[in-house]
């Protein structure tokens, strides 16, 4: 079974740092392009970054562009997200998915992780 399980979320000041954690497993995560998404209150999904399967090239959406940074241990089968300089405007719940970084589609996704930017 496809299991991605995202960590480190909480409330941070504008201004701040976090680093979100996907604890990947059911899969041959090597192998795998792999992608971040947001969805703020009252709006849609998002999709903020993409990483190929290797690390070698990655992905940003505009609006966080030079701010975030995405990165994966393939030895420990983990993606991470790290989130510098935010903005309120980057409140939302954070999701892994697992997809080719050339489209938009995914075929797995975690349950989410809350990141709060707020004074």
């Amino acid at each position: 079974e496809v299991q991605l399980v995202e960590s480190g979320g909480g409330l941070v000041q504008p201004g701040g740092s976090l680093r979100l954690s996907c604890a990947a497993s059911g899969f041959t995560f090597s192998t795998y392009d792999m992608k971040w998404y947001r969805q703020a209150p009252g709006k849609g999904l998002e999709w903020v970054a993409s990483i190929r399967s290797d690390g070698a090239i990655t992905w940003y959406a505009e609006a966080v562009k030079g701010r975030f940074t995405i990165s994966r241990d393939n030895a420990k089968n983990t993606l991470y997200l790290q989130l510098s300089s935010l903005k309120t405007e980057d409140t939302a719940m954070y999701y892994c998915a697992r997809g080719s970084m050339y489209n938009a589609a995914y075929d797995a996704r975690g349950q989410g992780t809350q990141v709060t930017v707020s004074s």
